[in-house]
């Protein structure tokens, strides 16, 4: 899952970023209103976190931009005030949730959660790939009816290449989507895990499920994807 952080209170987004990360999300964080109402309409996220009060454009009018915009993202207002008129607005504008300042991580990652199950629907929650099928809420993952050991990095690849079968992944956009910054380009990080994932996803002496591109990348095969 990708998570947009517009916050601009930096302790606050820096403790969130931290939580969420623990937990195997990829994060973008961004402290002003202009910037996240840029990379908010931009970039395709998951779940964005969205501050009301900021320098620039205000969480509000974010919010109303996507929504014109027929931007579906679900969105969590976060703020500090404690009038209903606020909140209400909010949520009549389209927002999925609010939160209030100060929150537990525990209830923010359920809200996430939440809001996630919501506007995905739970048949779009598990992907299948043969006999392999990996849960989206719980973080699971089966070769028919036996868990797989995943790291939290391993499952973020490994749904990734899920999402999209048959589509060419060059390693740098894997870099960028599944670890969340800049690598040197010459890093051999992703090939690293993608030998760990096909060990544990693939049978012995049978093609691997994730296909290499010679010279540009990696692509789980199209074929094997079912509904």
């Amino acid at each position: 899952m990708k998570i947009l952080i517009v916050e601009d209170d930096r302790k606050i987004a820096s403790f969130v970023q931290k939580g969420l990360k623990e937990q195997g999300y990829t994060i973008d964080v961004c402290h002003d209103g202009d910037q996240g109402h840029e990379m908010a309409m931009g970039d395709s996220y998951d779940v964005i976190l969205l501050d009301i009060m900021l320098p620039g454009r205000d969480g509000l009018s974010i919010l109303r931009a996507l929504r014109e915009e027929k931007n579906t993202v679900p969105v969590i207002l976060l703020t500090a005030r404690s009038g209903l008129d606020e909140r209400v607005e909010g949520l009549n504008m389209g927002a999925d949730d609010y939160l209030p300042k100060p929150f537990y991580m525990e209830e923010l990652i359920a809200r996430i959660i939440a809001v996630s199950r919501r506007t995905s629907g739970d048949q779009l929650s598990i992907l299948h790939l043969g006999d392999l099928t990996l849960n989206l809420i719980t973080r699971e993952v089966k070769h028919n009816e036996e868990v797989l050991e995943l790291t939290s990095r391993e499952f973020n690849l490994l749904e990734l290449l899920m999402r999209s079968p048959g589509r060419v992944y060059s390693r740098t956009q894997l870099l960028e989507h599944v670890w969340g910054y800049d690598f040197d380009p010459q890093t051999n990080v992703v090939d690293v895990y993608i030998r760990r994932v096909r060990g544990k996803i693939d049978l012995p002496d049978t093609p691997s499920q994730i296909e290499t591109v010679r010279g540009v990348g990696y692509r789980f095969k199209a074929e094997n994807l079912t509904e």
